[in-house]
């Protein structure tokens, strides 16, 4: 299905839940980066909710150690791509989403500034699922068409020192959009 970036940054056809974690981007800020990450809460599990409550600050760590440890994070992604290929929106694309922490690419630092970031639901050490690859192509083929983009990156490859995602398993080649 064609998915379209409205004016607004969001985008139509995909499910929407708006995140406290965001906030403007600077002026100067142009989109020209996508991020690629994974996340699963806690580590491989799948399907518990618990991601998408996490980016809109509703998430109870209860007994679970790691829970508990994440709880209290402020963090987003523009986009969250679960293991069915389900697309949810948290935060525009012209606002900036808190996912990439301190980062680089290219030279330049502070990557939130002019980045889109796609989470995948996953983890280091199994594959992505058929449809979130179907998913993943679309989101980029609509953000290519409304963004002046210069690369999809990984987030391992703008926090080279801190993270591993999207991890070993992605398939990059499976990406039918590069700008």
């Amino acid at each position: 299905s064609l998915l379209l970036v409205a004016a607004d940054g969001w985008v139509a056809g995909v499910d929407r839940l708006r995140s406290p974690n965001a906030d403007a981007r600077p002026p100067e800020a142009r989109v020209s980066l996508i991020v690629i990450h994974n996340i699963s809460l806690p580590p491989g599990c799948y399907g518990s909710g618990h991601v998408e409550r996490l980016f809109l600050n509703q998430l109870d760590g209860g007994t679970d150690g790691f829970l508990a440890r994440v709880a209290g994070a402020r963090v987003s992604a523009h986009f969250y791509i679960d293991r069915s290929g389900r697309c949810i929106q948290f935060v525009s694309c012209l606002d900036r989403a808190w996912h990439a922490g301190a980062s680089e690419f290219r030279g330049r630092q502070r990557c939130n500034d002019f980045s889109v970031g796609i989470e995948l639901e996953g983890s280091d050490f199994e594959p992505f699922t058929d449809a979130q690859y179907v998913s993943l192509n679309a989101l980029l083929h609509a953000l290519t068409s409304a963004y002046p983009l210069e690369a999809v990156a990984g987030h391992s490859d703008i926090a080279t020192d801190r993270k591993t995602d999207p991890g070993p398993f992605f398939e990059w080649g499976r990406l039918r959009v590069s700008p």
